[in-house]
């Protein structure tokens, strides 16, 4: 299993510095969210990617019906090549809250779900090269300049993608097969039997082994033996990654700022 912590925010530099932190603590991974207004998720990663070595590197999450798919894979093969192949992309439909400008974005839940999977699929064909990509909501040309493509490589074979999706639901579910991560969404509080049926809906679907699947929540930063006992039976039901998160605290107070310099200089969890 590995271990990462999705920042609740704060400014650009007090985010970087957490990076550092995290890095040096031992942690796995770093992941930021996109808002509607505020520190710049991809400038941040960017940023990060120039001064650690190690820890991957993502959001969670991209609200990809809401941005231009070809900016978005531009983005995401920059911090890959900053950091030497430690991006992820984690992405989803986008949450209707009342901070959404209203400029256009479309709303409806099968019109975002579509054009999700179209963007997904115009992403992988720019990080493989292809020069045009025919859609119906994306369409794409870059023939007439090979360097677009030649210089838009990513570092990694395959960029990892995970994506939001609910569990049972069929079609939420089968965008997993395409990607390389599933952040699950339940209705009750049932984590660990939640993940042993994903995993195994996973398998049933011959899903490769590689695929991850996300689990998060809190774990106190000074009690080693209750970390464990949160962590272990979500690992052994199939969670491959840990992200400490608390979305329920404001995210910019300086008790959580605080909280989150602690639990982060003392390490991930240790499971047996």
């Amino acid at each position: 299993m590995k271990f990462g912590m999705i920042l609740p925010g704060g400014t650009a530099g007090e985010q970087l510095e957490q990076a550092v932190l995290a890095e040096r603590s031992g942690w796995d991974g770093v992941f930021v969210w996109e808002g509607t207004y505020g520190v710049d998720a991809w400038t941040l990663l960017g940023a990060m990617a120039a001064v650690t070595e190690r820890v991957r590197l993502g959001t969670l999450l991209t609200p990809l019906p809401w941005r231009r798919p070809w900016k978005v894979a531009s983005q995401v093969v920059t911090v890959d090549q900053l950091s030497g192949g430690r991006v992820i992309l984690t992405v989803g439909l986008g949450a209707l809250t009342p901070d959404l400008p209203v400029t256009g974005e479309v709303t409806g839940l099968r019109e975002r779900a579509d054009r999700l999977d179209e963007g997904l699929d115009l992403m992988r064909a720019l990080w493989s090269g292809a020069k045009t990509f025919e859609g119906t909501h994306y369409r794409y040309d870059v023939e007439q300049d090979d360097q677009l493509t030649d210089v838009g490589r990513p570092v990694q074979d395959r960029i990892p993608i995970w994506t939001v999706a609910v569990h049972p639901r069929p079609k939420s579910m089968r965008r997993v097969l395409r990607c390389d991560g599933i952040v699950p969404q339940y209705h009750d509080d049932n984590v660990a039997d939640h993940l042993r049926a994903v995993r195994a809906w996973l398998e049933e679907h011959d899903a490769p082994s590689t695929v991850d699947i996300i689990s998060q929540g809190e774990t106190p930063a000074g009690d080693p033996a209750a970390a464990r006992a949160i962590v272990e039976p979500l690992r052994d039901a199939g969670a491959t990654w840990w992200l400490e998160t608390n979305w329920e605290m404001p995210h910019h107070s300086p008790e959580r700022m605080r909280e989150v310099r602690d639990r982060l200089a003392a390490g991930p969890p240790v499971l047996d």
